[in-house]
């Protein structure tokens, strides 16, 4: 499997300071990260920063045991999962996620002017014969496969709640005034629930992962025509980039796109 990656973060028009984070493959680890942070006083960009380097310093520093990853299942990492990850791979790519969430929540204890910091995190961990997908509040992975733009992950947020508990339909949702409010984040508790999956590749998907400062700003149809009209991916990630600060910017944005060659 190859994998091509790019990736692109900007301020949007109505913030003063790009709060979000990223990482993406560039020939090593085939890993890719998108966080979006939250908090006053900049800690927002702080959290973001630090969720994406301790994930990939955790990538680098680790050398994948499956008894070792087994015995911290047993231990702790996983205490309330409805399901624990049955793939050593799946493991790593969660305990790196909660890491990061201890790393930030002991930060935001000892500064009390990051008190709150926290950040949704979205990351991308390719193998062979797919991705494990791991995820924590409404940062989003897409896949554009034979044509069709599917979600892959489900957002920990307010107004997602309200859907599945049939208070608001999807039609709702634009006018819906708490829909930026997440129901979980890395760093704002000492242990949180990372939600993981795997998805099988095929010769030539491309995988989005985004910040809601995109998915607030261009509708899926949108996104779909302009992943549809690029084969560059440089290219598609800039137009998703000014096609979400056209509609008005009103976050930062981040997109990152990996596409797999299995040929």
């Amino acid at each position: 499997m190859r994998l091509i990656c790019a990736g692109i973060t900007d301020v949007g028009v109505a913030r003063d300071h790009n709060e979000d984070d990223f990482y993406l493959s560039q020939g090593g680890e085939p890993l890719c990260v998108v966080a979006d942070g939250m908090g006053g006083h900049r800690s927002g960009e702080v959290a973001s920063a630090l969720a994406v380097e301790t994930i990939v310093q955790y990538y680098r520093d680790t050398v994948l045991d499956p008894e070792d990853e087994a015995a911290a299942v047993r231990s702790r990492f996983w205490p309330w999962r409805k399901r624990k990850p049955d793939n050593s791979e799946e493991r790593r790519l969660v305990q790196a996620i909660l890491c990061a969430n201890k790393a930030i929540y002991d930060a935001s204890e000892k500064n009390e002017g990051s008190k709150g910091m926290g950040t949704t995190v979205v990351a991308a961990y390719f193998v062979e014969s797919g991705l494990y997908i791991a995820h924590i509040g409404d940062s989003r992975t897409y896949r554009l496969r034979h044509g069709k733009l599917e979600l892959l992950t489900e957002d920990h947020s307010l107004a997602n709640e309200y859907v599945r508990m049939g208070i608001l339909s999807p039609a709702d949702l634009e006018h819906f005034p708490y829909k930026n409010v997440v129901t979980r984040a890395c760093g704002l508790a000492e242990e949180v629930e990372v939600e993981s999956n795997f998805e099988a590749s095929e010769d030539g998907d491309i995988y989005l992962l985004c910040s809601d400062g995109l998915t607030d700003c261009v509708p899926d149809v949108d996104i779909h025509r302009i992943l549809m009209e690029h084969d560059d991916l440089d290219d598609a990630s800039a137009v998703l980039v000014d096609a979400a600060n056209r509609n008005g910017g009103t976050d930062n944005i981040t997109v990152i796109l990996a596409q797999t060659l299995l040929a």
